[in-house]
């Protein structure tokens, strides 16, 4: 099934429509419109990265959670070990 797509109006700066244009004259991108879906695409997952790591940041700060690492680790030492040696 493909994607559905919606036709939608931006406005973007002079520069950036030529450098975008450039980009595309250069064939590094399909067209302005692919160029730009990319460019949203790429920017949504360095949020989500970024959510992610501020969520590990914040856990690495826990002592609760820290705890309970260490708690886990102990329990599959034995196992761990046993695994190695194999």
């Amino acid at each position: 099934m493909k994607n559905q797509t919606i036709r939608t109006t931006i406005t973007l700066p002079a520069e950036l429509i030529a450098e975008t244009d450039k980009v595309v004259s250069q064939g590094k991108a399909k067209s302005r419109n692919d160029f730009v879906a990319q460019a949203i695409l790429h920017e949504l997952e360095a949020l989500k990265r970024a959510e992610i790591d501020a969520e590990l940041t914040q856990m690495a700060q826990d002592p609760e959670y820290q705890a309970q690492v260490l708690r886990m680790e102990a329990e599959f030492f034995a196992a761990s070990w046993e695994a190695l040696m194999i």
